[in-house]
């Protein structure tokens, strides 16, 4: 049976209070994906009630996030902040040391041998991670127009790109998957699929908030290393979650281009050519008709927030069409993608049924199911990264 009575705001509330948020008797648990959905989600619920509990909630979980996820893991010997900084100049910078997954264990020490199935469960520092937290610092700055949030997504993809990167034999970079606590050596050596096309889009969407708020993000090296990197790597995927961020990157670009007129067209019909393959790849699979057991809330409901961004990209077309020179090819691609919009409904109709969400696959993984649940129903905070402020 489904639960109406579950809305984006009543998860959220639920999540600040399971998670130490607003209820101080629970032990702070921050997750550093999960929170950064959670802070666009805050956000959104603000800029919709203009409650400003609402907005409170979304800088109290960056201070949380920041004071937690950048000190070192309680099971590790080493304490204090990541960035080796004193208490007074790690707030002032609290993003330039990193942040940690927030896993369960702390991280494979360097004489302990690797294990594959473990190291999921091992902290560090994931690139994907932290392009995503810049993404809600960025998203703060706009709605706020307060700038250190800008400042401290900027310092973020400084300490990231430069611990992440390295260079091969014949002079080009390539990312590290996983990086150790303090960046000082990898974890999993190999590059993740999408990381590098992570790194130049979110650099972008930096570089464009900064200059919007008067500040100049000076990030044209990591651009140019970015851009190099992720034309290395296919961007075709058959999972459901790195469909649902193509499609997510395909929204903002088509914002980069009409609102900070970058000239990104050629990569936003590959995107969504790539989105169209994958997402056919995936329906082939079957396996959003299996049993609620045999699936993860969270990937599909990544691929429902894709989809919300190309009902986003339609309507930019539709409003600012004068601005696109391959908009015949963008409205046919789009047209063949817009079919798939009720999948997202589907999708969200199906994690919001009581019985779903008592399964294994739900409960062990509730916070990133229920705030990821609450970002597909209401997904604005997320994909609009030209946000204007209140009045």
């Amino acid at each position: 049976m489904k639960n109406n009575n579950i809305t984006s705001e009543s998860l959220m509330n639920e999540f600040a209070h399971q998670t130490g948020l607003t209820d101080l008797n629970k032990p702070s648990k921050r997750y550093l994906w999960t929170d950064a959905f959670a802070v666009c989600n805050f956000l959104q619920l603000y800029r919709q009630t203009n409650n400003q509990h609402y907005k409170k909630m979304a800088l109290l979980l960056i201070d949380m996030v920041h004071s937690v996820l950048g000190r070192y893991h309680p099971q590790d010997s080493r304490k204090g902040y990541i960035s080796g900084m004193d208490d007074r100049r790690s707030k002032e910078h609290p993003t330039i040391g990193g942040l940690r997954i927030g896993k369960p264990l702390r991280e494979r020490a360097p004489n302990e041998a690797y294990d594959e199935k473990q190291e999921w469960d091992r902290d560090g520092q994931y690139f994907h991670y932290l392009t995503k937290w810049m993404h809600a610092l960025s998203q703060t700055a706009n709605v706020t127009k307060d700038v250190k949030y800008i400042r401290w997504a900027v310092e973020l993809a400084k300490t990231a790109h430069k611990a992440f990167t390295y260079k091969m034999s014949d002079g080009s970079k390539r990312m590290y998957w996983k990086m150790s606590t303090d960046l000082s050596r990898p974890l999993v050596t190999s590059m993740g699929q999408h990381d590098a096309l992570d790194a130049y889009l979110t650099y972008l969407q930096l570089t464009a908030t900064a200059s919007a708020l008067g500040e100049d993000a000076d990030l044209f090296t990591e651009i140019e290393e970015a851009s190099k990197m992720y034309t290395m790597m296919p961007l075709e995927t058959a999972d459901s979650l790195g469909i649902g961020g193509i499609m997510s990157d395909a929204g903002k670009v088509s914002q980069l281009i009409i609102f900070y007129k970058l000239p990104l067209e050629g990569l936003l019909l590959s995107l969504l050519d790539a989105a169209q393959s994958g997402l056919q790849d995936f329906l082939h699979t079957q396996t959003l008709n299996y049993p609620p057991q045999y699936r993860l809330a969270f990937r599909e409901l990544g691929l429902s927030i894709g989809i919300h961004a190309i009902e986003q990209t339609v309507s930019l077309l539709s409003n600012h069409p004068d601005t696109f020179k391959q908009k015949e090819a963008l409205k046919e691609i789009l047209a063949q993608l817009y079919k798939y919009l009720p999948l997202a409904k589907e999708i969200e109709n199906f994690w919001l049924l009581e019985e779903h969400q008592k399964v294994s696959t739900w409960t062990e993984h509730i916070d990133i199911n229920s705030v990821m649940l609450a970002t597909s129903l209401e997904p604005q905070g997320f994909l609009d990264i030209a946000v204007k402020p209140l009045v």
